[in-house]
């Protein structure tokens, strides 16, 4: 239990935490409300509140003012950019030492900026960020699964490898970034429209900032098909992620950290040679409307692959096999022979054991 003294200590460093939460909106006049009430129904209100309007349609732009003038917050409007410009444009409007993201879906607990301030550490001057753990929900808000991160991930962060090898299950929605931290490396990086994340506090944790990890949940993490974690968008920011990680962490034989053969193929093999499977079978739908889009990215991340000298022979030539068969006209017996030829669930696997 605590002491009255400890009580007033931490209403004071309550109090003094100054939290600016900003919201990215674009055309989620469905969703906005929902997420604006779990800002304004805190336990510890934030010191500044943004929803930054990222050249929506007039229409839907016109009702998010509408609802801001109902419920009481700020809106920008800026033009279209993608969801790291308008975090970056929410940033940069706004002054306080703190900052807490929240996507327009997705919706805080009540506890969310208190949690996050009772877990940031006292005095610690390279503090980079806090994050919490979240539910998983559908797009109404029914609770799918719990303790998401826990399960899901390494925390706090410490191994540049692991962040490497895996998503890393920190989303802005669930965490409280210094400023400091986040101005220092840039912020989001605008090119990419899925992975700005992941990008984000990579570079935060390289610049030798600190993160902490609390147990207790603060955000509802909701999942549809409107999300962008679906889509064509996602696969080219994924090839643009992984052309950046490639480029930032080559093999290094003195050292022998191998951060392309043994963490970043077998991250994300699968992914991308899976969407260029169900493209090539689909007959309607998204995968079959960017068919040959999504092949062209599968193309790209294997020539990288096979420029990669520590990446055994006999990966290379099945590699190019594969490719060739998916960009085959003939795809729709190809397709049925593919998972003999390739076995793109394990390959990732293997490929940092037996493929070396």
């Amino acid at each position: 239990m605590q002491s009255a003294y400890q009580a007033d200590r931490r209403q004071e460093r309550l109090d003094k935490t100054r939290v600016a939460v900003i919201i990215p909106y674009y055309n989620g006049s469905s969703f906005i409300e929902r997420s604006v009430r779990s800002v304004l129904e805190q336990t510890v209100p934030p010191a500044e509140f943004i929803v930054v309007d990222d050249g929506s349609s007039p229409a839907e732009a016109e009702r998010l003012d509408e609802i801001a003038a109902d419920m009481g917050f700020r809106v920008l409007h800026k033009q279209n950019g993608g969801q790291g410009s308008a975090r970056n444009a929410g940033v940069a409007a706004s002054s306080a030492d703190y900052i807490c993201f929240l996507d327009q879906d997705d919706f805080y607990l009540r506890n969310h900026i208190e949690s996050l301030v009772d877990a940031m550490p006292e005095n610690e001057p390279h503090f980079g960020w806090v994050y919490g753990e979240l539910f998983e929900a559908e797009g109404n808000g029914d609770i799918v699964h719990t303790s998401i991160v826990a399960r899901n991930s390494t925390n706090p962060k410490a191994n540049i490898f692991e962040l490497l090898s895996r998503d890393m299950f920190v989303l802005p929605s669930a965490s409280l970034i210094s400023r400091k931290a986040f101005e220092a490396v840039g912020g989001f990086d605008e090119q990419f429209m899925g992975y700005e994340d992941d990008d984000l506090f990579l570079r935060i944790f390289r610049a030798g900032f600190t993160n902490h990890f609390t147990a207790k949940p603060v955000t509802v993490w909701c999942i549809h098909t409107e999300s962008t974690s679906y889509g064509i968008r996602m696969a080219r920011s994924r090839l643009r992620y992984f052309e950046k990680l490639a480029a930032a962490f080559p093999d290094d034989d003195v050292k022998e950290r191998f951060y392309m053969r043994d963490a970043l193929i077998p991250r994300f093999n699968h992914q991308f040679i899976s969407e260029a499977i169900a493209a090539v079978g689909a007959s309607s739908g998204k995968f079959a409307t960017y068919r040959d889009e999504y092949i062209a990215i599968a193309q790209k991340y294997t020539d990288i692959v096979c420029a990669t000298p520590t990446v055994s022979r006999l990966f290379k030539a099945r590699a190019r096999l594969r490719m060739r068969l998916l960009a085959s006209p003939r795809w729709q017996r190809l397709y049925e022979l593919y998972p003999l030829l390739s076995r793109a669930r394990h390959v990732g696997r293997r490929l940092g054991r037996s493929f070396r």
